[in-house]
């Protein structure tokens, strides 16, 4: 999505706090029962607190400050209650890499050194100017259950072995599904050239083997709201109309001129399309229910670009 937006002046008016507002998230096949630790969740966007919910089920509370589909991250206005929610967090997740500034001066706002601040972009080794979208790469994903899980306990020692079960429940039962898709389209179109609107698809496309031929400049450009270039837009033009791609993915949230009128393009030129989302749609679906669904889209889109 679009350009970003800092929070100096809410970071002025952080009041003292008596408590938040939160909704706890049990995972599927929730491996035990309630505690009297109950650890206060923050997460910037909602599909990282959905896996933040199902690696705490019924030992942590998560409230979600960007949860709507029709928000965008980048650009979101955080107000007095989120503030509130992340000075009285126990664990606050942040996804960082320049993506969601705003969270990360809220909470630099109001220190705390026993509240725990996991970023994302630390945890992979990612800084500002790389691809901030690491919810699409399953490998990053991997790394930030671990850290989670590793932080949940050393904020509860007492339960440690629970979240290693909510981990264990999680990588194996929760994304079964998730990761058999992923598997399935490595095998079947490993080395399908596509394109795509922005660098939101370029990590996935990468775990599932696939040849992404769009210029990443235009990737970035449409992901960061800035133009692209003539000469990128050209290049593009020209793989659509000698049908250079079998699919054209795109981020129905930020559909740009540009990124429409190639829609288009693909779809006179009988290629097919496959949408997708950068934040959870619907927002309640858990993070692996909308990408599964996601990745099955895209099959029957290489399925039917390929005649199989």
């Amino acid at each position: 999505m679009g350009g970003k937006s800092g929070s100096a002046v809410l970071l002025a008016c952080v009041f003292a706090v008596t408590g938040c507002s939160s909704a706890s998230s049990a995972a599927p096949g929730d491996s035990g029962a309630t505690t009297a630790k109950l650890i206060q969740v923050v997460a910037a966007e909602n599909f990282w607190g959905s896996i933040a919910a199902q690696l705490g089920g019924t030992h942590v509370a998560v409230t979600d400050i960007v949860d709507s589909p029709s928000a965008d991250p980048h650009s979101y206005e955080p107000t007095a209650a989120d503030a509130r929610s992340i000075a009285a967090a126990d664990f606050v997740l942040i996804n960082g890499i320049g993506y969601d500034v705003w969270a990360s001066q809220l909470a630099e706002a109001n220190p705390n050194p026993a509240r725990a601040v996991l970023t994302v972009g630390e945890v992979v080794g990612a800084s500002t100017g790389q691809n901030p979208h690491r919810w699409y790469n399953p490998a990053d994903v991997h790394r930030v259950v671990d850290q989670i899980t590793r932080d949940y306990k050393r904020i509860d020692p007492e339960d440690s072995a629970y979240f290693d079960a909510q981990r264990s429940i999680f990588e194996t039962v929760a994304t079964a599904d998730y990761k058999a898709v992923i598997a399935d389209i490595r095998h079947k179109y490993a080395g399908t050239r596509i394109g795509a609107s922005e660098s939101i698809f370029a990590m996935i496309a990468t775990a599932l083997g696939l040849d992404l031929v769009t210029p990443p400049d235009f990737l970035r450009a449409v992901s960061e709201g800035t133009d692209p270039t003539a000469a990128d837009k050209s290049a593009i033009d020209a793989q659509i109309t000698h049908r250079e791609i079998n699919v054209y993915v795109y981020n129905v949230q930020n559909a740009t001129p540009d990124v429409q009128r190639q829609v288009e393009e693909a779809r006179a030129a009988g290629i097919p399309i496959s949408a997708i989302t950068e934040t959870m749609t619907p927002a309640t679906a858990t993070w692996q229910q909308w990408q599964t669904a996601q990745l099955v889209s895209l099959r029957n889109a290489l399925a039917k670009a390929m005649g199989s």
